[in-house]
C-alpha cells in the first residue's frame, strides 16, 4: 500500500506561471489518489490576491497565499527583481511548510516543485532534506538555450561581457538552426541579467528532475538534446492548458463581453477570421496601433482584434481596456471595417481560438498562448514582445514550420514601429487556406491531444515522474 505523499509547488508570481502550475497539479492528483499538493502563491505588488474560483479542483490541492514581502525592488532589471522578490519569500515558505508538516502528519513531504524563477527555494528544500524538482513553464528549446549560455560561461570560460555582446549566430543543441543574436531575450543583453540567467540555469542542474510544459511530438529534437545525461531527467508533460481558463475568474461584465464576441464569430464563415491578441502584458503605442489598423484594412481579411491600452510611460502594471478605441484609430476605421472586423478589449482567448471561424492568430508567442493555438489547430503569425517570446517565435517559424513571421526580433520596449506592409504580409500568409503550415498545425493539434491520453507520450512521462517520487 502506497503511503500518502505531499508535494509543495512554488510558482513564480504572474498568471501564466500560476495557470500551468494548477494544471500540472490537477493531472498529478488525478493519477495518484495518495498525493496531496500545496501551491504557495507569492503576490506581486500590483497583482490582486489569488483566490481559487474553480470548483472542479480536487480537495487534495490546496492554496496558500504567502504574506507579502515588502522589499525594495524599485528600478531593478527583471531578473534581479524576480530573484530579490523570491529571496524575500524564503522565510515565509519555510514557515508555511513547517505549519503544513505539523498539520498533515500522515502525508510524507516528497519534494518541492519550483518554478524556473524560484531557484532560491532549492536552499529551503535542502533545509527540509527533501529533493527539488524544476517546473519549466516554457518549451524545451528555450530550456536548452538557458543551459547553453550557462555552459559557455561555466565550462567554456566565456565571460559575461563577451556573452552579452555576442552579435553573431549561436549554435544551440536544442535548436535545429543557429540562433541569431537579435532574438536572444532582452535580459541577456545586460551584464546583471546575463549573470542572473546563468545562475538560474546552474541551479536547474541541481534539481532531481525537470517537468516541462511541452510534448515529445512537438519538440523531438530539443528533447533529445536534453537527454544526453548532462542534465537532470526531463519529463515532458504538456500541453498543460486550462481550456476553461476564460470562465474561472471573469466577472459578469466579461461574461457579457464573451457571449457578444462568440455570437459575432458565429456569424463568420469557417477559418475566415484572423485573431490578434498579445497576452496579459502586451500593448502598443499609438503609432503602432495605426499601422496594425492600416494592415487589417488593406488585407481585407475578417478580423477580431484585442486592443489594450498601455500603462503610462514609467509606470509598471498591466494593460487595461480603452474607454473608447476611436481615439487611437484612424478616423472612420471602425465604420469602414464594421462589416468584417471587430475591435475588443479583454479577450476570452481559448474560446476564440477554439471557434471554427478563426483561421489564424497574430500572437506575442507566450508559451501558453502558443500551446493553446496549436491545440486548437490555428497557425500563428509571430510578433513576440518580451521575455523568451522571440526564441519561441524563432522555433515556431524556423525549426518547426508551424508559424509565419511578422517580426521575430521585435522588443516591446524598443522604439521600432513595424510597418503596415510587414503586418499585412504576415496576415495574408497565416490565413492562406491550403498552406503546408496549416496542414502541419492540424497534425500537431491531433498529436497534442493524443499525448495526454492513456498511453500517450506525456501521459507516460508523468507516470515516470510519479513512480520516482
Amino acid at each position: 500500500m502506497k503511503r500518502p505523499a505531499q508535494l509543495v509547488f512554488i510558482p513564480a508570481p504572474g498568471v501564466g506561471h500560476i495557470v500551468s502550475t494548477i494544471e500540472i497539479a490537477k493531472q498529478l492528483v488525478a493519477r495518484d489518489d495518495q498525493l496531496f499538493i500545496t501551491i504557495l502563491i507569492m503576490k506581486l505588488p500590483f497583482d490582486k490576491l489569488f483566490t481559487n474560483t474553480d470548483p472542479s479542483i480536487s480537495h487534495r490541492i490546496s492554496f496558500v497565499n504567502l504574506p507579502e514581502s515588502h522589499i525594495d525592488t524599485q528600478g531593478l532589471a527583471f531578473t534581479s527583481f524576480i530573484k530579490t522578490f523570491v529571496q524575500g519569500h524564503k522565510t515565509h515558505v519555510k514557515e508555511a511548510v513547517t505549519k503544513l508538516l505539523a498539520e498533515s502528519a500522515q502525508a510524507e513531504l516528497a519534494g518541492f516543485v519550483i518554478d524556473m524563477f524560484c531557484t532560491p527555494m532549492i536552499n529551503v528544500a535542502d533545509e527540509f532534506q527533501i529533493p527539488s524538482y524544476l517546473f519549466f513553464t516554457s518549451g524545451a528549446a528555450g530550456l536548452g538555450f538557458w543551459f547553453q549560455l550557462q555552459s559557455l560561461h561555466d565550462e567554456q570560460g566565456k565571460d559575461v561581457a563577451e556573452i552579452t555582446g555576442w552579435d553573431s549566430e549561436l549554435i544551440v543543441p536544442s535548436f535545429i538552426n543557429p540562433v541569431p543574436a537579435g532574438i536572444w531575450p532582452g535580459m541577456m543583453r545586460e551584464k546583471k541579467g546575463a549573470t542572473d540567467f546563468i545562475d538560474f540555469a546552474a541551479r536547474f542542474r541541481q534539481t532531481k528532475g525537470i517537468l516541462i510544459n511541452t510534448f515529445r511530438e512537438l519538440e523531438p529534437h530539443a528533447l533529445r538534446s536534453l537527454s544526453d545525461g548532462k542534465f537532470p531527467p526531463v519529463y515532458p508533460v504538456g500541453p498543460l492548458l486550462n481550456l476553461k481558463s476564460d470562465d474561472g475568474h471573469v466577472g459578469s461584465d466579461q461574461s457579457i463581453q464573451k457571449s457578444d464576441i462568440l455570437e459575432w464569430l458565429d456569424d463568420q464563415p469557417p477559418s475566415s477570421v484572423v485573431f490578434l491578441c498579445f497576452g496579459s502584458m502586451g500593448s502598443f503605442g499609438e503609432a503602432q496601433v495605426k499601422e496594425i489598423a492600416c494592415a487589417l484594412e488593406k488585407s481585407g481579411q475578417r478580423f477580431l482584434w484585442s486592443l489594450r491600452k498601455p500603462e503610462p510611460k514609467g509606470k509598471v502594471g498591466m494593460p487595461s481596456d480603452y474607454a473608447d478605441v476611436k481615439g487611437v484609430l484612424h478616423e472612420g476605421f471602425l465604420d469602414r471595417t464594421a462589416g468584417i472586423g471587430k475591435v475588443i478589449g479583454w479577450a476570452p482567448q481559448v474560446a476564440i481560438l477554439a471557434h471554427p471561424s478563426v483561421g489564424g492568430f497574430v500572437s506575442h508567442c507566450g508559451w501558453n498562448s502558443t500551446l493553446e493555438s496549436l491545440w486548437c489547430g490555428v497557425p500563428i503569425a509571430t510578433w513576440p514582445m518580451y521575455a523568451e517570446q522571440q526564441l519561441n517565435a524563432f522555433a515556431l517559424v524556423k525549426d518547426l514550420g508551424l508559424g509565419v513571421e511578422i517580426k521575430m526580433d521585435y522588443k516591446q520596449d524598443s522604439e521600432v514601429v513595424v510597418s503596415a506592409e510587414e503586418i499585412e504580409r504576415g496576415i495574408r500568409q497565416v490565413m492562406e487556406k491550403d498552406s503546408d503550415i496549416r496542414a502541419r498545425v492540424k497534425e500537431i493539434s491531433e498529436k497534442s491531444k493524443k499525448a495526454l491520453t492513456d498511453g500517450g507520450s506525456s501521459y507516460s512521462s508523468l507516470g515516470r515522474f510519479l513512480d520516482q517520487i
